[in-house]
C-alpha cells in the first residue's frame, strides 16, 4: 500500500493537490475538513459537536476525528492506499495514525508539506472567503488557525523527520507545478521501498537455485541462514562452534544464532531494493522473528514464494547433489536427509497458514524445468514490484 500525508498550513493548496494525487495513484482521500463540513451539513451528531469548535478556528477533538476517519476507510477499501489531507495535526494525532496504519497492518509511506509564505497564505484564504462563502475563512478566524497551526502542528514534522519521512516541498507557484514537485517525490520515495521476497519450499526444493538467480536479476540482496552458518562454521568462529551440531544432525539452527546473521547481513546493505530470504523462516516463530526484523526497518515481508515440490523428488535431488562438490554434510546421510523431511513436514504448515492470512502466500509447481519456473518467479516478483510502487 501506498499511504501519504499531506501537510501545510491552512491555505497551501492541500487539498487541490491531494485529489489530484489520490486519483493518480488510487488512493482513498481522506480529508478530514471535508468530512467534517459534510457532518456538519447533514447535522449529524458529529458534526453538531464538531461545529462550534470549527466556527472558533479550534481543532476538533481526536475522538471525533478518529471516528470519521475510520468509517470513511472502511468504507473504500478497494484503493491502493490512503492520502490524509489535513490529519495529523498535532503530535498526538501522529501516533494515532501510527496506531490506524497498524490496524490495518500498514504503515505511512510519507508525510510531504507544502510551505507557503505567511503573507501569500492569508491572501489565498481570504480570497477563497470571497468564492466559497466559507466561515472559517474570516481573517481573524484565519489568524487563529494560523496560530494553532504554528504551536500545534509544526511539532508533528519533528516526528516524522525522526523517521525520515518528511519530505517539504515549495508550495508556491501554478497548480501544475506544485502537483509535478509532489509526483516527483512520490516517485522517489516509491523508489526507495524495499521487496523482501521468501522463497519458501521443502529441502531439495530448488530454493537456492532459483533465489540466487533472482536475486541477481532483480538487483537484491540474496540471504541463506544455511549458507551463513556454513561460512562461520568453516571461520570456526563462535557461532560456527554453537551451529555446526545443528547442522550436522539436519535440525534446525536456535534462532538467536540465525537473528544475529541476517541482521548483520541486513546492515551490511543499507541501499538495497530489498531481500531475498531463503531458508528461513522455517518455523512459525521464525516468521515472527523476520517480521519483527523487518519492523525495525520500517519494512515488511512483500510476498512469500512456496516452490511446492514432491518429497519424493527432493529426496533424489539431494542425493544427487551428494555426489558433487556442492554436497552438505547433512547429504551424506539417507536417514537425515529423511529426518529434515520430516521436520519441514511438521513445520511448514503453520508458516504457510501465517503467511496466507496476509495475503502474501503464492505456490508455483516445483516440477517445472528450471527456467520454466525461473520464468514463472520472476514474473511474480515483477508483478510484487509494481504493486509496492503503484
Amino acid at each position: 500500500m501506498l499511504n501519504i500525508a499531506l501537510f501545510g498550513p491552512p491555505g497551501a493548496g492541500k487539498g487541490t493537490q491531494a485529489k489530484m494525487l489520490a486519483e493518480k495513484y488510487n488512493l482513498t482521500y481522506i480529508s478530514t475538513g471535508d468530512i467534517l463540513r459534510k457532518e456538519i451539513s447533514e447535522k449529524s451528531k458529529l458534526g453538531l459537536e464538531a461545529k462550534s469548535i470549527i466556527d472558533k478556528g479550534g481543532l476538533v477533538s481526536d475522538e471525533i476525528i478518529v471516528q470519521i476517519i475510520e468509517q470513511h476507510i472502511d468504507m473504500q477499501s478497494q484503493s491502493n492506499g490512503v492520502l490524509f489531507d489535513g490529519f495529523p495535526r498535532t503530535y498526538a494525532q501522529a501516533y494515532i495514525l501510527e496506531g490506524l496504519l497498524l490496524k490495518m497492518n500498514t504503515k505511512l509511506n510519507c508525510l510531504l508539506s507544502l510551505e507557503v509564505p505567511r503573507d501569500e497564505l492569508i491572501k489565498r484564504m481570504q480570497e477563497r472567503a470571497l468564492k466559497e462563502n466559507r466561515s472559517d475563512d474570516k481573517k481573524e478566524i484565519i489568524e487563529n488557525r494560523l496560530r494553532e497551526y504554528d504551536e500545534k502542528t509544526v511539532p508533528v514534522m519533528d516526528f516524522y523527520k525522526d523517521q525520515n519521512k518528511f519530505h517539504s516541498l515549495d508550495g508556491t507557484g501554478s497548480v501544475a507545478d506544485v502537483n509535478k514537485r509532489l509526483n516527483d517525490e512520490i516517485e522517489k520515495v516509491l523508489s526507495q521501498t524495499w521487496l523482501n521476497v521468501v522463497l519458501f519450499g521443502a529441502p531439495g526444493a530448488g530454493k537456492g537455485t532459483q533465489a540466487k538467480k533472482l536475486a541477481k536479476k532483480f538487483n537484491l540482496v540474496y540471504i541463506s541462514t544455511g549458507e551463513m552458518i556454513r561460512q562461520e562454521i568453516d571461520k570456526k568462529s563462535e557461532l560456527g562452534l554453537m551451529a555446526q551440531p545443528y547442522l550436522n544432525n539436519g535440525d534446525i539452527v536456535p534462532d538467536d544464532i540465525a537473528i544475529r546473521l541476517i541482521e548483520s547481513k541486513i546492515k551490511a546493505y543499507p541501499n538495497s531494493q530489498g531481500f531475498i530470504f531463503k531458508g528461513f523462516p522455517s518455523t512459525v516463530v521464525q516468521a515472527y522473528i523476520l517480521g519483527g526484523l523487518l519492523k525495525k526497518l520500517d519494512s515488511s515481508v512483500s510476498a512469500v514464494f512456496d516452490i511446492n515440490t514432491p518429497h519424493l523428488q527432493c529426496m533424489k535431488r539431494l542425493i544427487e547433489r551428494s555426489k558433487t562438490d556442492k554436497a552438505r554434510v547433512y547429504d551424506m546421510d539417507s536417514e537425515i536427509i529423511i529426518h529434515r523431511l520430516e521436520v519441514w513436514e511438521h513445520k511448514s504448515p503453520a508458516i504457510r497458514e501465517f503467511y496466507n492470512k496476509q495475503g502474501k502466500f503464492l505456490s508455483f509447481d516445483g516440477n517445472k524445468s528450471e527456467d520454466q519456473l525461473f520464468d514463472d518467479l520472476s514474473c511474480a516478483i515483477a508483478k510484487a514490484f509494481k504493486e509496492i510502487r503503484k
